[in-house]
């Protein structure tokens, strides 16, 4: 695969911040990560080695420190932080965001995060403390209270005088929030209409009363899925009596997208989205050791249903050889069913109102699979071992397996999301122990009752 752009880059910097630190250039490293763009320092020091990464960020100009660590993935972060003391710790997080900050925050160890507060001046920990008031993954977790409000009964004279007194605009405003006079939420005054109209008109006229605001409590992929349906830049955050709390941005919805996208990428191989590449080896063994130890007790599991057949393996060894492939067939089977219902509940689709009709199209897809595929194999076997009884067993296990694997596939993740379970961390591991079982049990079991006498 050809590298982009970004990965060449990146791959350059790299070389070069390599050779200067291996030949003791310290002060030309200090330079060329002054000059470089935070969100380019944060993927330097993630793509680097643990021993290099230390190095590096001892190298950092502390007033750039804050805006790289908004940019780091969160194990990478962890692993920097505990390097720093705590009045470093607070002084980088100084000219944060209200999003960034409580992120930063909230992936601290207690005793850190106490210091770390400690260390701040009022305004800050006030902006720390409201920060961290708001559930994790939700839209208050998301927003930035760095909104422009304005009142309907103004002139757009009055909002273009007023906004040139502030002279300058928060990051991807394109709407300006209109209030009561208790901060209810109005409407929105999109820029492009401030300054397309003439000036005597009253914002009132001109407002956007349709502008959907939404909840402080909504989770943030529901409000990744607006942003996704209304194309939005941004848009205002509310509380339950409709006073405007702030607003989130389209670079914090792309953050959503990007960590949802990682968490179902890793959560298959049961892995951690933030794990670090670069992490020390005892720490990255341990944590991959938890589902290495839940996939041997699966294994040993279908193990043991396969050892109530041994005499039938004994008389018929021919079976030991044919035994892996039910199970293969309705493990891939399965894990199609699987991944594409975990996307449909990651993106909305899938709900109570359409679980029905998807596990009667699973079941019909399971049906119509098993009985091609089972066809097929049934006429392979018998052709290979002249044994037509044989083809036959093979055919109804394969039958049986992928109907079960559709089914297993479908429910399953609506079953672990019912019970507050991550569908995309948990659900592989419960298809497969599904599809093993009961291919081994089909096969062996149905080669039992026909075959041996």
């Amino acid at each position: 695969m050809p590298e982009t752009f970004e990965q060449d880059y990146t791959l350059q910097q790299l070389k070069q911040v390599t050779k200067a630190l291996n030949s003791g250039q310290f002060v030309q490293v200090r330079r060329m990560l002054a000059e470089t763009a935070p969100c380019d320092s944060a993927l330097l020091l993630e793509s680097s080695p643990h021993k290099v990464r230390t190095q590096l960020w001892q190298l950092v100009d502390p007033d750039i420190q804050g805006d790289i660590l908004e940019e780091l993935s969160e194990d990478v972060r962890l692993g920097i932080i505990a390097q720093m003391e705590p009045e470093l710790i607070a002084a980088a997080t100084e000219d944060m965001d209200d999003d960034d900050l409580g992120e930063v925050l909230r992936s601290l160890p207690e005793p850190v995060y106490q210091d770390v507060l400690g260390a701040m001046d009022a305004i800050d920990r006030e902006r720390a403390t409201q920060a961290l008031s708001y559930q994790e993954r939700t839209a208050g977790a998301l927003m930035n209270s760095d909104t422009v409000t304005i009142r309907p009964d103004v002139s757009l004279d009055v909002v273009l005088r007023y906004l040139r007194l502030k002279g300058e605009l928060p990051d991807g405003t394109d709407d300006l929030y209109v209030v009561d006079k208790d901060n209810c939420f109005l409407g929105s005054l999109p820029l492009s209409v401030l300054l397309t109209n003439s000036p005597d008109k009253i914002v009132r006229d001109l407002m956007d009363l349709e502008k959907e605001a939404i909840p402080i409590s909504m989770d943030e992929s529901e409000v990744a899925q607006l942003f996704e349906r209304h194309n939005w830049i941004s848009a205002p955050v509310v509380d339950d009596n409709k006073h405007l709390l702030g607003r989130i941005t389209i670079d914090d919805i792309v953050d959503v997208i990007r960590e949802d996208a990682e968490h179902s990428l890793m959560s298959m191989a049961g892995l951690d989205d933030e794990e670090d590449t670069f992490a020390p080896v005892m720490k990255s063994s341990q944590r991959r050791s938890i589902w290495l130890g839940i996939n041997l007790l699966t294994a040993l599991l279908a193990a043991f249903v396969a050892s109530f057949f041994e005499g039938t393996l004994d008389i018929l060894p021919i079976l030991a050889v044919l035994n892996g492939i039910v199970p293969s067939m309705g493990g891939v089977a399965g894990s199609q069913t699987l991944t594409l219902v975990i996307r449909g509940i990651a993106l909305g689709h899938v709900n109570s109102a359409n679980q029905r009709f998807i596990l009667g199209k699973e079941l019909a897809i399971g049906a119509l699979n098993g009985l091609l595929w089972s066809v097929l194999i049934a006429g392979v076997i018998a052709v290979w071992q002249w044994d037509f009884k044989l083809g036959a067993v093979i055919a109804f296990a394969m039958f049986m397996n992928l109907v079960a694997a559709g089914i297993a596939g479908a429910s399953i993740p609506l079953i672990l999301k019912r019970l507050h379970i991550d569908p995309a961390l948990a659900g592989s591991v419960v298809l497969t122990t599904v599809t093993d079982i009961v291919g081994i049990f089909a096969f062996l079991g149905t080669a039992t009752w026909i075959l041996v006498d």
